[in-house]
């Protein structure tokens, strides 16, 4: 169960990093944000693509492989799903968004994601 819970984050990572390298101006549309330059385009395939396709890379290793060093790979990226979750609620309180998606829809995946990796390690 705990291997199957973190492949299904990995593979949220994986979509979304294949997503942005694929169509980084897609990725970021959601969120009312153009990308109109190379320079940006880039940007989107570093940080949501490759670093995206990264750490899927790494909960499939926590998952398939050593579980002594699977569950600091899950607890790490439980713990960075969790500071994106604060950094949101935090953005919110300055700002409010606007309806339920994005901002809280993506929120709610950070939330369930670290937990279910909190609970798979």
């Amino acid at each position: 169960m705990a291997d199957a819970l973190t492949l299904i984050v990995a593979a949220g990572f994986a979509a979304m990093g294949l997503l942005a390298l694929a169509r980084p101006a897609d990725l970021l549309a959601q969120f009312g944000v153009s990308v109109e330059t190379p320079e940006g385009s880039n940007e989107v395939r570093a940080v949501y693509g490759g670093f995206g396709l990264a750490v899927a890379a790494l909960l499939a290793v926590a998952a398939l492989g050593d579980p002594g060093t699977g569950e600091g790979i899950a607890i790490a990226i439980a713990f960075a799903l969790v500071g994106m979750a604060a950094g949101r609620l935090g953005a919110a309180a300055l700002e409010r968004p606007s309806g339920i998606h994005p901002v809280w829809t993506y929120f709610a995946i950070e939330v369930v994601s670290a937990a279910a990796l909190f609970v798979a390690a």
